[in-house]
């Protein structure tokens, strides 16, 4: 039995080996291949439920089934799984190419799109068909055949090189260590931190302290370690992972660069952001541009003042001048100093089970869903949640999820959510989604549970907001059903959640001491909440410059930025650096998102996005944040409407006008008056 083609209710995931994938795919390819033969040759005139919804049915077959593949890899790949999807990555790949560059199938879809059924079509399934009459193009169904080859060779290229991006960073986070042999050169490192990496080293057989570039390793040594040499020797290795040496990945991001221009340009487009945005809210690199440049105008004042305030802060620290590898140190240091608070005085308050039972309390009380657990034996490593997702009245499971939380080797970086199905209505009633939540939180330490910073808790919410967007989705037509939205819409439900974090009545449900059960003290909410907008300016223009860097890289000619990479990104970051060493020290090698994370062209939709989600939560804060009646009101205008409408309508739908822009400035920027 290969667990990879069974249909059974739930994904078999302790059952899948490394294996079972290479005959797996190839099955499911071949079953997929064959239906759409029986598709584009049958003899019946083409309708949309022969033809449109004929497709999409194989087409989210296979999507379903190779999933579970692609999300082993994110979060228990070993190198037998890594040698048999690379084996299969080139016949997955040449699969998707060869849907939209299938003559007889483009011939079927264009027949159907000139009878009257289709000139009939209203609503959603009018926009799927302009959706996939368009998608068809842009991805070279009229292109003559050489020219359709060529296409077919540029993406399986794309598809490899960005997988190796991906494995070299994997590769080159775990292939480094640092190991302290005297404590005192970790001053200021919390116990927890330092007792965490006393056992790693015990592991690896060394006597001392190892750190590592794990995140939850990473972050508290560049926050509290009073050591200035270990502070740059470990920023300075996180930064530069794969820039040269066994992982590096300097020749396949010029490989990327110049494989992306080939295929815009192909495909009749000036460059990759054009291609990429044109079915998005920017709808080309241009806009995208102006967003990013107007906001930079905007927030440069308030990057200054909070440069100035870590520069004098710094030189109270005896740091005459500021390098890459002090910013969140004394940044640290100053937010203590200004509200009497940190990290390590809220961890306490916020447990991982606490954070997330109060979350599902949050989601009942506005949303009307209820979050069951369910004990499972189906799962990939035992710290593994499986859970289902119910409406409020009992009557509807909307879909199960599965969460997975802690770092481990074979788990890449960050955090995520991958949907496993899309289901929706049908006409058997409601076919329930699935999907996964994934990221590397603060793990549990001896007996102390995994307690969160603040930041960890926004991006537990975060993700859940996505979850959310997938799981609650009403539209019956799969590929344009909860997050299938246009990219710079997509971080809108997600980001939106991250609110909750900072109010009051959320608080009280997601907080409590770890030992004793009490409530987070009202001191420390007030102190949390004061420095909500701390170094605002900063965080904001370092998340413009990541964009602005994508849109450059993507705009540019291949041949100028390759030439020199690493010259030409410190000169594109330049106008948002503190000096010229803080350009030279960027992470471009390891920047995930651009390279083997979809958001080539897109970063910056997080900032476009959280435009968007600033002004959605002050409907929320006006009538209450806990108001069931708004949060049905966004469900049902926004939450489970997928892609079956514009985000511009289903946002003016919601709020009863266009976006007001300036609910972001006030939210993240405040006033220019000195934080604190």
């Amino acid at each position: 039995m290969n667990p990879l083609v069974e249909e059974l209710d739930r994904i078999p995931f302790d059952l899948i080996e490394p294996i079972h994938v290479v005959p797996a795919v190839q099955k499911i390819l071949d079953q997929a291949r064959g239906d759409l033969e029986a598709l584009t040759s049958s003899d019946e005139s083409p309708n949309f439920e022969n033809t449109i919804k004929r497709m999409d049915d194989i087409l989210e077959r296979v999507k379903r089934r190779l999933a579970p593949i692609t999300h082993l890899t994110s979060v228990a790949e070993t190198p037998d799984l890594r040698e048999a999807f690379n084996e299969v990555l080139p016949s997955i790949t040449a699969f998707w190419s060869s849907i939209t560059l299938n003559e007889e199938l483009w011939t079927r879809l264009t027949e159907f799109a000139l009878t009257e059924e289709a000139a009939g079509l209203k609503g959603l399934k009018k926009r799927h068909l302009t959706n996939t009459l368009q998608e068809f193009r842009r991805s070279g169904a009229d292109l003559v055949p050489r020219d359709k080859d060529k296409l077919a060779s540029i993406r399986l290229k794309i598809s490899q090189l960005e997988q190796k991006f991906a494995e070299n960073v994997l590769d080159a986070t775990n292939a480094y260590s640092f190991l302290v042999e005297d404590s005192s050169e970790l001053k200021g490192l919390p116990e927890e931190n330092k007792s965490v990496a006393f056992q790693k080293a015990k592991g690896a057989g060394k006597k001392g302290w190892l750190l590592t570039l794990d995140y939850p390793s990473f972050e508290p040594v560049m926050k509290y370690v009073e050591n200035r040499e270990i502070r740059r020797e470990l920023y300075v290795a996180y930064v530069t992972r794969c820039r040269d040496g066994q992982f590096s990945n300097t020749s396949v991001i010029t490989d990327l660069l110049n494989l992306r221009r080939k295929l815009a340009k192909l495909l009749g487009y000036k460059d990759f952001a054009d291609y990429v945005l044109e079915n998005r809210m920017a709808k080309k690199g241009e806009t995208a541009f102006e967003f990013v440049g107007e906001l930079t105008k905007q927030t440069r004042p308030y990057w200054e003042r909070d440069v100035a305030l870590l520069e004098d802060h710094g030189r109270r620290l005896g740091l005459e001048k500021l390098e890459p590898w002090d910013i969140d140190f004394v940044k640290e240091n100053l937010r203590s100093t200004l509200f009497g608070i940190d990290d390590e005085v809220t961890r306490p308050y916020f447990p991982i089970q606490r954070v997330i039972d109060g979350l599902f309390k949050l989601v009942e009380e506005v949303f009307g869903l209820v979050v069951v657990e369910k004990k499972i034996r189906e799962v990939w490593h035992p710290e593994v949640r499986f859970y289902e997702v119910l409406k409020e009245d009992g009557n509807r499971k909307l879909g199960c999820f599965y969460t997975d939380w802690h770092p481990r080797e074979g788990k890449r970086q960050g955090a995520w959510m991958n949907d496993l199905k899309t289901g929706g209505p049908s006409g058997d009633g409601f076919e329930p989604h699935s999907a996964i939540i994934a990221g590397n939180l603060t793990p549990v330490k001896g007996k102390t549970p995994s307690l969160l910073t603040h930041r960890e808790v926004q991006t537990v919410f975060h993700e859940f907001g996505h979850l959310l967007h997938h799981l609650t989705s009403d539209v019956p037509i799969a590929p344009m059903a909860g997050i299938n939205v246009v990219w710079d819409f997509v971080e809108v439900p997600s980001q939106l959640m991250e609110n909750w974090t900072w109010e009051d009545e959320a608080l009280l449900l997601i907080s409590s001491h770890f030992e004793t059960g009490e409530a987070i003290p009202d001191e420390i909410v007030s102190q949390l909440r004061a420095g909500r907008q701390f170094m605002g300016g900063l965080n904001q223009m370092r998340q413009l410059a990541l964009g602005h860097l994508d849109l450059r890289l993507h705009c540019d000619d291949p041949a100028k930025v390759s030439a020199e990479l690493m010259e030409y990104i410190e000169q594109v970051l330049e106008p948002y650096s503190i000096s010229s060493k803080f350009g030279e020290l960027h992470s471009t090698t390891i920047f995930s998102h651009l390279f083997a994370g979809g958001y080539a062209s897109g970063y910056y939709s997080y900032l476009w996005s959280e435009v968007l989600e600033a002004d959605l939560f002050g409907k929320f804060k006006a009538s209450g944040i806990m108001n069931p009646e708004v949060g049905q009101d966004y469900m049902e205008t926004i939450l489970t409407q997928g892609d079956s409408d514009d985000p511009e309508n289903l946002f003016a739908e919601f709020m009863g006008r266009d976006v007001d822009k300036q609910a972001l400035l006030d939210r993240n920027l405040g006033t220019l008056e000195p934080t604190g």
